[in-house]
């Protein structure tokens, strides 16, 4: 595999088993062969519709789960490595389809206490998406829109100094204002150079705003891939 790709994978895997209390364990094949090739600085967006497997990937490059076959690697280390997939995070910024925040803190203190834990934390974009989100420093999260939740999410995300974006969902639920504004942000932070973004959606609309390459999976198999054109 080459290391020159920010995420790669080939006839990626996964199987769940399920025990029930009575009867047979059941399993699922939740995927049955996803094939990415993700270029370094590029916007990539990865298809599918609900249940078609794009969360079970977003998990296995993360090390949230194994594999059950073939490969995945992110910066070329093997996702599925205890050691490498620690490694892999540390340089990831990942955004849930929950945007799972504490409640109880306000917008700055959260800001504070994600910081602390990257050295690598970038005050100039934590201001600048701070302002052009305008999100209100002493409120609390639980009081907070969906929409401003979402933005407070990616300004988290963007500030870390991470090389790899990762969002699962990242507009779901937003207004097209909202929307636009989460997009831009990730746009910008990409061209500026020092960023590759992995845009997991449902919303065609979405990727064909922003992407450069895609992938569809379907039914957890790729289905076609490559240059958005």
């Amino acid at each position: 595999m080459s290391e020159a790709l920010a995420i790669e994978t080939v006839d990626l895997r996964k199987r769940f088993g399920r025990s029930e209390r009575t009867g047979p364990t059941e399993e699922t094949d939740a995927l049955r062969g996803v094939n990415l090739r993700v270029p370094p600085g590029s916007i990539f967006g990865f298809l599918g519709r609900n249940g078609a497997g794009k969360t079970t990937t977003i998990n296995v490059l993360l090390g949230m789960t194994r594999g059950s076959g073939g490969h995945a690697r992110v910066f070329g280390l093997p996702a599925g490595d205890a050691a490498a997939s620690v490694r892999i995070r540390t340089r990831t910024a990942f955004v849930d389809e929950n945007k799972a925040l504490y409640d109880y803190m306000t917008v700055e203190e959260i800001i504070r206490f994600t910081a602390a834990f990257y050295p690598g934390w970038r005050r100039d974009l934590e201001k600048r998406y701070q302002q052009s989100f305008a999100l209100p420093l002493d409120q609390r999260v639980n009081a907070l829109s969906l929409g401003m939740r979402s933005k407070l999410s990616i300004l988290l995300a963007l500030s870390r100094g991470a090389e790899l974006l990762v969002l699962d969902e990242p507009t779901a639920g937003l207004d097209p204002a909202a929307a636009e504004e989460v997009l831009q942000a990730i746009v910008t932070q990409v061209s500026s150079g020092h960023m590759t973004a992995f845009l997991s959606s449902h919303h065609l609309a979405d990727v064909d705003q922003i992407a450069d390459h895609i992938a569809i999976i379907d039914a957890g198999r790729t289905v076609i891939a490559g240059a958005l054109d």
